[in-house]
């Protein structure tokens, strides 16, 4: 057992800023005997002890001010500081007083830490040539409100960098802010070289946290690299085997400098002079629009780059290559003019820089033949038509182009249609038509006054002739008379009246009523044959169809008022002619 008063206390003490630090003081006093009192001290910068409170028994007396409302002492007479800062971390003394055992005391070490903020890493916003002299900056990092205060490294791609004469600097500056907390920032210094244009740069913030180093890493920036062109390249959008006339297209210029250098652009012309199309150019995207190009167009071009910063100028060559389609010609054999039924052969021809295909397409679009010859045999007047050339090249797409001929059949005019036999009633307003085909194109005419209207398509044309029916219209008919330089065709319309439903009634009345007296007629003989009233055979036949006129003979005659009704019916409905006597019988029946 120790035989003098003995105190101990932890060495060191760490508490995050804002916390609350508990300092314990531990004692050992011979016989177990109470303690006296019991002083806590700071150590100040001055190495002065600061007395923050007095315990005798159960009596504690604060006595700093700078303390007042964040001590506290626990019954194991521990120091509690709430609400610690930076400026809490000192060395602090507990002092021990036991009457005739003497004195003691100890210390403990507090330390205070504050993590800091996420580091703020700015990049050069001007840019970085790779042909500067001096050592350009690349980027700053700053650390805020930690304590103790960090360290940074700076890293490349992942990789740490190290200071290294005339390449790399890395100036630190550390600052103490009012709060006790600190500043650290830290200025990277290197050379670029063209590779560094993709490079990523970043800080590592280094700090101390309950006996351990802890990182925190910033963003990844990225610098402007400036440097020179090494390599040209000029090229055609679309590409030059594709483009055809009237296509707009653009010259595109690329130099794999930065920035990029100045553009000009330059056609060859003849005897080997070269035009200047800088005006028709962007200078500073490197790009020439050319619109509506043509066969004139082809030709050899140049972009020329003028690298402002070191006026080294680099060229690169591209040639243009226009396609196209001209002189398309159809030819006719023969070329007479042309009538019903002769033969005709259609050749097509055109020039181009690139093999081409030939189709013959109709007037509505239809392909109707390939090859550069089409061969029209027994032409008619529906044949006529315009017939079009279309020239494609097949590797070009879109290049083609088209021609016209018009295959034109002549001859006197033939009517196609009419309106005949037409059924009409009297005073009705009717409508007369008459459709011909012809070339050249005919005329029509009319043998009655009406109000004519006349329809063309193609080779075909149609009169409609509106008209009042009369008496004489009915008799005589409508004739179309259609004529051209080559000949003359008519054709005759015939009216037929049209009688009303009430008359229509009547006749199919007769009608049947003349069917029901021929079957009752039938009946009657029937049963006088079975009678036996009529003999039968060579010897006793009689001669029913041409009887004498007797007293008891009963005779029974059927006829129709409406004859001529009936003929018209019958003629409409059999499409044939029949005399009356064949429509209407007459029957007669003898009495017994």
């Amino acid at each position: 057992a120790a035989s003098k008063l003995e105190v101990s206390m932890p060495a060191v003490v760490e508490v995050e800023s804002g916390g609350t630090a508990r300092i314990e003081c531990n004692f050992y006093i011979p016989g177990n005997d109470s303690y006296t009192y019991i002083n806590w001290f700071y150590i100040d910068h001055r190495n002065n002890r600061v007395r923050l409170c007095h315990i005798t028994g159960s009596e504690i007396l604060e006595e700093n001010a700078d303390y007042k409302g964040r001590l506290s002492v626990g019954e194991d007479k521990a120091l509690s500081i709430s609400r610690v800062t930076v400026l809490d971390a000192r060395t602090f003394v507990c002092h021990v007083g036991a009457g005739s055992h003497g004195e003691g005391e100890n210390r403990t070490e507090l330390h205070v830490y504050k993590v800091p903020e996420a580091p703020e890493i700015t990049a050069n916003p001007g840019g970085i040539s790779v042909q500067s002299s001096d050592i350009p900056q690349i980027a700053q990092c700053v650390s805020r409100n930690s304590f103790p205060h960090p360290n940074i490294t700076w890293h490349k791609n992942g990789e740490k960098l190290q200071p290294e004469d005339k390449m790399v600097k890395i100036p630190t500056t550390l600052t103490r802010e009012s709060s006790g907390l600190y500043t650290v920032s830290s200025t990277l210094f290197a050379h670029v070289t063209r590779e560094d244009r993709n490079s990523l740069y970043y800080c590592t913030v280094h700090y101390w946290l309950r006996g351990q180093i802890r990182t925190v890493e910033s963003q990844r920036v990225n610098v402007t690299v400036f440097y020179p062109a090494e390599h040209v390249k000029l090229q055609v959008m679309p590409s030059s085997a594709l483009v055809k006339e009237g296509d707009d297209i653009k010259l595109v210029c690329e130099a794999d400098g930065n920035p990029a250098p100045v553009f000009s652009f330059y056609k060859r012309e003849l005897e080997n002079s070269w035009q200047d199309l800088t005006s028709l150019a962007d200078t500073n995207s490197g790009v020439l629009n050319l619109h509506g190009v043509n066969k004139s167009s082809s030709g050899l071009y140049r972009c020329q780059t003028l690298d402002l910063d070191d006026m080294r100028q680099m060229e690169k060559d591209v040639e243009l290559v226009v396609n196209y389609i001209e002189g398309v010609r159809v030819k006719m054999e023969p070329s007479s003019p042309l009538q019903e039924g002769d033969s005709v052969r259609l050749s097509c021809d055109a020039h181009s820089p690139v093999a081409l295909d030939y189709q013959w397409r109709d007037e509505k679009g239809r392909k109707v033949a390939e090859g550069n010859q089409l061969f029209l045999s027994n032409l008619t007047f529906e044949t006529s038509s315009n017939f079009s050339c279309k020239v494609i090249a097949p590797s070009v797409p879109g290049l083609e182009r088209s021609k016209q001929v018009a295959v034109a059949v002549q001859g006197k005019p033939r009517i196609v249609a009419i309106s005949s036999p037409l059924y009409v009633r009297q005073d009705e307003v009717v409508n007369l038509t008459c459709k011909a085909i012809a070339f050249p194109r005919p005329s029509v005419h009319w043998n009655v006054n009406g109000t004519a209207h006349e329809y063309v398509e193609n080779q075909h044309i149609a009169s409609n002739l509106t008209v009042r029916v009369n008496h004489d219209l009915l008799r005589a008919g409508a004739m179309c008379r259609v004529s051209n330089a080559l000949g003359v065709s008519e054709k005759h319309i015939q009216l037929l009246d049209q009688k009303t439903p009430e008359s229509k009634g009547v006749i199919i009345v007769a009608i049947i009523v003349c069917i029901l007296v021929v079957a009752v007629l039938g009946s009657v003989i029937y049963f006088l044959h079975k009678k036996g009233k009529i003999p039968c055979g060579r010897a006793g036949k009689q001669d029913i169809t041409k009887p004498e006129a007797r007293k008891d003979k009963i005779v029974v005659e059927v006829k129709s008022d409406k004859l001529s009704e009936e003929a018209g019916l019958l003629q409409g409905a059999n499409g044939e002619k029949r005399s009356a006597a064949d429509q209407v019988g007459q029957s007669v029946v003898h009495s017994p």
